[in-house]
């Protein structure tokens, strides 16, 4: 019920996502007068989904404390709910991210050895049309070393996954790749994420800058949630920006509109491409349970992307395989801290 467009957006991105893959099966949770006729008028999602009622709402204003108090007939609460039960494989909500993050720390919990869950988000990798993901885009503005280190150890498990890749590569964003530079937790992160990867199978590329964010010589961004957040904001902006300029540029007169006919097969790939809704859908690491954060203003093209997103993973097995590695990797990193004479062979075999 939550998100910019209510219920509407999200019944319409549910019956994208049903025409596209017959597999997935929809429990939307809200208020059953508001929701069971938009159902009704939907055939694609009569037989695939079902009503699960609750009548609060969880507004974008409200603080995460008050929800995690008073939130419980709430449908961003059920749906959480649904997840922790196992009525449910993943959740997906358009709603407040604030909230949504305390309450599925709530009633999820956080898996053993993580202090702080990220939000991990994809971003398209130059012109391959494959992915990098950055961690973490908004769950917590501050992030020590060690929780630096935490999100470069689950956006690699993450990437492992999920892009089957079995060594992802993991760059750290700072203000320049020299090593004398950042702040001085910023460089402490540095030593501890490049003395654990071996531990942690993934291949530490150092500091990275902005501009390497859809670099293809990176697989995962680590930065801390205010900056994530600000830069993945600044990339839709100019993602928004490219594409009304290019709308204004070729379809202001009749003559720069009759010139862009032959370049309109590649214009429309181009635009997909730079599409923020096609990527939308950010997903909560560090928790026992698949969770995934569509942006508040998505309307059905991002929702299903969303949904698309949090079917995979749940079709992976990726949440139970990346708890028995991060438990792994909580064990060696006690035994193995920087410095440690030993190399952790043994533990890495046994990953």
């Amino acid at each position: 019920m939550g998100g910019d467009s209510g219920p509407a957006a999200v019944v319409a991105g549910c019956v994208r996502s049903a025409e596209i893959n017959p597999d997935i099966g929809f429990a939307l949770h809200g208020d059953e007068a508001v929701l069971n006729p938009m159902v009704a008028r939907e055939p694609s999602l009569r037989e695939r989904a079902r009503i699960v009622h609750a009548a609060g709402v969880v507004t974008m204003e409200e603080k995460p404390s008050h929800v995690m108090r008073n939130g419980k007939d709430t449908s961003m609460w059920s749906c959480i709910e649904s997840v922790r039960g196992g009525t449910a494989e993943a959740a997906v909500s358009c709603g407040n991210t604030g909230a949504l993050m305390a309450v599925s720390m709530l009633r999820l919990r956080k898996l053993p050895g993580v202090d702080r869950p990220a939000i991990a988000c994809m971003w398209p990798k130059g012109t391959t049309g494959a992915h990098n993901i950055m961690l973490d885009v908004g769950a917590d503005v501050r992030a020590d070393p060690a929780n630096l280190l935490q999100y470069a150890l689950m956006g690699a498990a993450y990437y492992r996954n999920g892009f089957s890749v079995s060594v992802p590569r993991v760059g750290l964003l700072n203000v320049g790749t020299e090593e004398h530079k950042g702040r001085a937790e910023i460089r402490e992160a540095h030593e501890l994420i490049g003395a654990m990867q071996g531990l942690g199978r993934y291949d530490f590329v150092g500091f990275v800058e902005g501009t390497d964010i859809p670099s293809t010589e990176v697989d995962v961004i680590v930065t801390d949630g205010f900056t994530g957040n600000v830069a993945l904001k600044t990339a839709e902006g100019t993602a928004r920006l490219i594409r009304d300029l290019l709308h204004a540029e070729l379809g202001g007169t009749w003559l720069s509109r009759l010139a862009a006919l032959p370049a309109l097969p590649g214009l429309k790939r181009l635009q997909r491409r730079i599409d923020p809704r096609q990527v939308n859908g950010g997903v909560f690491l560090g928790l026992n349970g698949t969770v995934v954060k569509s942006h508040g203003a998505a309307d059905a093209t991002g929702i299903s992307a969303a949904i698309k997103l949090a079917f995979l993973l749940a079709q992976s097995g990726f949440q139970a395989r990346m708890s028995e590695r991060l438990e792994q990797v909580t064990l060696a990193v006690a035994e193995h801290q920087p410095g440690s004479a030993r190399n952790g062979k043994n533990e890495q075999d046994k990953a």
